[in-house]
């Protein structure tokens, strides 16, 4: 699993989330009201579902910020079935006003986590899926959210956009929780980023850019742009991406 990153330094993922979230905000702002009603990278989702489902995701971060920050829930907390209500009524906004949305949800994140005294970092907050982790993975989740889905919107924005530092921390957190599951992969390793992971005893082995990679584990892109020691078609299924991070911070209800 990553470990707590470089706050407050010239590496700050505070700011890796800024500048991602500002190129989004700039590739939302750029669509039409027809390109956003046109069908996503998602089964069943259209671009202004995924654009909504984003604006949305970074408002629980924020509500999770400041549960860490005070210590204390600011307001009632929307569950899964509101959120996908909240999601289907706002895919149908225009494009200026997804984008508007947008950008003022990243804008709250951005304050909130500029703020944080460096305590509350370390304070667990729980995931509505009911893991736990520390405040500091909000700022991975969210970086992880908005690439990703940058990529879904299915607008050009592929896995080469995705900066070096977001996909050696996926991976890192990615690989850990593979091997913690017992996932049957060898090795992997990001020939680009001069990195290597071991991940278990058996399985094959697979090499390419980190980004490929990354886009083969998250199921964005085909196992056939890897370098395996085997036919793609022998590669094991990765599981529904992104996995909770285990061995984590326990689970809400289990007292750890």
């Amino acid at each position: 699993m990553s470990g707590r990153p470089a706050l407050g330094t010239a590496d700050d993922p505070v700011e890796d989330v800024v500048r991602s979230g500002a190129r989004l905000v700039r590739t939302a702002a750029g669509l039409s009201d027809a390109g956003v009603r046109a069908a996503s990278g998602l089964p069943g989702w259209t671009r202004g579902h995924v654009l909504a489902h984003v604006v949305h995701s970074v408002d629980a971060y924020v509500w999770l910020l400041r549960l860490a920050h005070t210590g204390r829930a600011p307001g009632p907390r929307a569950d899964a079935a509101a959120l996908s209500e909240a999601v289907e009524r706002d895919a149908a906004l225009s494009a200026d006003g997804l984008a508007t949305r947008l950008r003022a949800s990243l804008d709250r994140f951005a304050a909130k986590a500029r703020t944080m005294p460096a305590p509350a970092w370390d304070r667990l907050v729980p995931a509505l899926a009911g893991w736990r982790h520390p405040a500091w993975y909000l700022l991975l989740r969210c970086l992880r959210e908005l690439e990703t889905h940058h990529l879904d919107l299915g607008v050009g924005h592929g896995t080469e956009q995705w900066p070096d530092r977001y996909v050696s921390w996926a991976l890192d957190d990615t690989l850990a929780t593979l091997r913690a599951r017992g996932f049957p992969l060898a090795s992997v390793e990001a020939v680009d980023l001069g990195r290597r992971w071991s991940v278990s005893a058996d399985g094959p082995s697979v090499a390419g850019a980190g980004h490929q990679v990354l886009g083969w584990l998250s199921g964005r892109t085909p196992a056939g742009a890897l370098t395996a020691d085997r036919p793609a078609h022998l590669l094991p299924r990765p599981p529904a991406w992104p996995p909770p991070p285990l061995p984590g911070w326990g689970r809400v209800d289990d007292g750890a």
